[in-house]
């Protein structure tokens, strides 16, 4: 039963530290926030372009930060060792950052099909979820029948039922500051790189598909090299016997 990683890479130690140190700055100059945290209107109509890098080492607060961070310490440590520090570090930071730019995005989508006001806009997003949530799809499929003992309610469940189990969640408690989108993205963004590594178990596989469609494309024309031999030798056949006795 999985509780905790038994060894912590250096570079899930980094993430952690740079992450803290993040947080006390923040405390330290509140400025920080509003100029890191996601605002969809600031990225794309005042040019804030930094904003998706910025936001996912930014934290609300001490339980935000807390429990991102013991979810990478967790999760990441056992991706960090089996995927090595620089194919971890790329996949986090692609995860969170591609997670902020559909957070900045989405909210004119929404707002364009009058699914939400146009105040959608003015609201800031920060925190490492994104990144995280990434992660722990990566960490589901590649040890989908590992257990790992949840916090609240403290039973154990296997890895593959985690992210549904964390989205049931989030949506069974009713409206909440979570941000949704931040998590779906960082989930989407996660299966994409996994898809196109196309190692992982349980994920679909760009490159898969194409081999299969090399195979398809083979066993046609196989078949189509066949069926004119067939048809010929048919053909042979019937003009043999057509011929009357030789004399």
């Amino acid at each position: 039963m999985q509780i905790g990683p038994p060894v912590t890479p250096p570079v899930v130690k980094q993430l952690l530290i740079a992450n803290g140190l993040v947080f006390f700055l923040q405390m330290v100059s509140p400025q920080l926030t509003e100029l890191g945290a996601v605002r969809p209107y600031r990225v794309f109509q005042e040019g804030w372009i930094w904003q998706p890098f910025t936001y996912m080492w930014l934290h609300a607060g001490l339980a935000h930060v807390g429990f991102n961070m013991l979810a990478l310490w967790m999760f990441g440590s056992p991706m960090a060792l089996a995927w090595g520090p620089q194919k971890f570090l790329r996949f986090y930071l692609i995860c969170g950052v591609g997670a902020g730019f559909l957070i900045a995005g989405w909210p004119y989508v929404a707002v364009g099909f009058g699914l939400q006001p146009q105040q959608i806009l003015l609201f800031s997003t920060l925190g490492a979820s994104g990144a995280v949530y990434g992660v722990l799809l990566a960490y589901s499929l590649t040890w989908p029948d590992r257990y790992i003992m949840l916090l609240f309610p403290p039973i154990p469940i296997k890895a593959i039922y985690f992210i549904p189990f964390l989205f049931f969640m989030e949506y069974a408690t009713g409206p909440s500051n979570v941000s949704h989108i931040g998590h779906l993205g960082g989930v989407l963004i996660g299966w994409i790189l996994l898809s196109r590594d196309g190692r992982t178990q349980g994920v679909f596989s760009l490159n898969k598909l194409k081999y299969q469609l090399r195979r398809w494309k083979m066993r046609r024309k196989l078949q189509a090299v066949q069926s004119e031999e067939e048809r010929w030798q048919e053909e042979r056949r019937r003009n043999r016997g057509g011929r009357g006795p030789l004399h």
